[in-house]
């Protein structure tokens, strides 16, 4: 038997194309876009705890349900520290009915202002009473005291 060594172009060149070309990939590479989101992943969790804004409080649990809001309502805080907060500016104990009588000025007879007052736990009663006093006084009477959610169900 013979064997054929002779190494002829004709025809054995197996996976060779026309003019020694390569037929395009028709497969899309996804690594890049991988790549592309896990970096926008890692910016939105570093930038979202940075979103969240106001007095870092404390705040109580409850069971009661959510209020349904119609119009942004005005927040009133009292941090660890005792110190008074509206709409996160710090305001000083004797410039707290001033400031309040001037947000009852604002408000309409038909549509009171809803004021949402966080009390950090550490504060005591007599605190969050002075305030809501105030709140009284102003003539501020639709408070809501927020809490936070009740984590056992009875």
């Amino acid at each position: 038997m013979a064997m054929n060594t002779s190494s002829g172009s004709g025809g054995g060149g197996r996976g060779r194309r026309r003019g020694g070309r390569r037929a395009p990939m028709a497969d899309i590479n996804v690594t890049p876009f991988v790549d592309v989101m896990l970096v926008l992943l890692i910016i939105f969790m570093v930038t979202a705890p940075l979103l969240v804004t106001g007095v870092p409080i404390e705040l109580p649990e409850s069971s009661a349900n959510a209020l349904a809001e119609q119009e942004e309502p005005i927040e009133i805080a009292i941090d660890r520290d005792g110190i008074t907060f509206i709409d996160g500016t710090q305001v000083a104990p004797a410039d707290l009915p001033v400031r309040l009588d001037e947000i009852a000025a604002t408000q309409t007879p038909d549509k009171p202002r809803q004021i949402m007052l966080r009390g950090d736990t550490a504060i005591s009663y007599g605190q969050m009473m002075r305030v809501m006093g105030e709140l009284n006084r102003a003539g501020l009477n639709s408070v809501s005291l927020v809490t936070t959610g009740s984590s056992n169900d009875t």
